[in-house]
């Protein structure tokens, strides 16, 4: 079932395709071992779980809670626990020692047993940061490609932990058919959160490193079980890990799972509507960056077909109201930064719940006065010039 508006705003249901094998690779206790290495590292913190009652008053909802991950690490975005957890569970497996927590991954023992790696990867900017940043903390070296059009600011972010770090003329698919082949020439370890035949073990070492963010909010509710829990996908890694998470801890009580992308670069939606997996070509052009990416991630995939119950694929408006509701919130509530991409979420809700000719969907998706949201604003502003464009002089304000 499919619907349109003249928002551009589309929606689909999900394949719903039976339970997925790879569940039990997102446990809780998974999870927990994920959060045990995190916290391990000097800079780790349980990032803020912002409680919109406020705003979820003035949308007729339950609740809205919206995960803060412009606090993680210090690196403005939640990509570094997949890059983090993946670093440290690939040298794990070479030294046969096992995941090591941070000081015996630091220690002059493992470095003389490790020798240098080079970890090579594709980004937008956020989960190169990560790499880049981990790899630098471990000691080794890190070599990043981004995409044609990337931010001058996330490369320079980038930059900050290593040298070798540059803009390539591709789009995302090609920028990470590049990283591949330099790996295979040059004998580098390639670290990318999406797959093909026989490249699954380093994308799922990635994906459960995104299962901290899902436990800490967990926890952070309380008895608090969310209705509705909105992701967005990209290649969709962490949108599946999340799902499969939820689906592993609450069962048949998990809450209904929504699915969001950029209309450009809407390749989940796409499967969706067809059953199986579509990619996406071409530029790309969306302002939500960290979304951009054209082809699924088969993990992700295959979970997302089992339980994620609806898909949604929008244009850039509805990102950047996100923004501009979280950074000027309702009287008592607290501000969120977050930027295209983390806001995307939020703005969808905000879009549906506010504007009448989006009732339908509104319907559609059962949020009302019942409804318990969760969103994971998955950066903060990684972009500062275009958030202010966005934030300050109102660019894609919609139709």
């Amino acid at each position: 079932m499919k619907e349109w508006n003249c928002s551009g705003i589309r929606l689909t249901a999900g394949p719903r395709t039976g339970a997925s094998a790879y569940v039990e690779k997102f446990t809780a206790a998974q999870a927990e071992a994920a959060m045990a290495f995190h916290r391990s590292f000097p800079e780790y913190r349980v990032t803020p779980l912002a409680d919109l009652r406020g705003l979820a008053g003035k949308l007729g909802l339950g609740g809205l809670y919206i995960k803060d991950e412009s606090k993680r690490f210090g690196l403005n975005a939640f990509k570094v626990l997949g890059g983090s957890h993946c670093l440290g569970q690939y040298i794990g497996a070479r030294l046969g020692t096992g995941l090591l927590p941070y000081d015996e991954l630091t220690s002059e023992e493992t470095r003389h047993a490790l020798g240098e790696l080079t970890f090579v990867t594709a980004t937008d900017g956020n989960h190169g940061r990560g790499i880049a940043w981990t790899a630098n903390r471990l000691g080794q070296r890190s070599v990043v490609y981004m995409p044609a059009g990337s931010a001058a600011e996330r490369l320079r972010n980038i930059q900050m932990f290593t040298t070798e770090a540059s803009v390539t003329e591709l789009n995302y698919n090609d920028t990470v058919r590049l990283a591949a082949r330099r790996a295979g020439e040059n004998g580098w370890v390639l670290v990318q959160d999406t797959t093909w035949p026989g490249y699954e073990e380093i994308p799922t070492w990635i994906m459960q490193g995104y299962t901290t963010m899902a436990l800490e909010a967990v926890r952070q509710l309380g008895g608090v079980r969310p209705t509705h829990v909105f992701l967005q996908a990209g290649v969709g890694a962490m949108a599946g890990a999340v799902a499969a998470f939820f689906a592993s801890l609450y069962g048949a009580e998990r809450p209904r799972i929504i699915v969001v992308e950029p209309d450009k670069a809407d390749c989940f939606y796409r499967s969706a509507e067809a059953g199986e997996i579509r990619t996406v070509g071409g530029a790309m052009d969306t302002i939500m960056a960290g979304l951009a990416c054209g082809e699924p991630c088969t993990i992700a995939w295959d979970i997302l077909a089992a339980y994620a119950d609806w898909f949604i694929s929008m244009p850039d408006w509805v990102a950047a109201r996100g923004m501009r509701v979280l950074g000027a919130p309702v009287d008592g509530d607290p501000r969120v930064i977050s930027g295209e991409s983390g806001a995307s979420t939020a703005g969808l809700v905000s879009a549906l719940c506010s504007r009448p000719e989006l009732s339908h969907l509104r319907e559609q998706l059962e949020l009302d006065e019942s409804a318990r949201v969760l969103c994971f604003s998955t950066e903060g502003d990684t972009d500062r010039e275009n958030y202010r464009r966005v934030v300050w002089e109102g660019a894609y304000s919609g139709c």
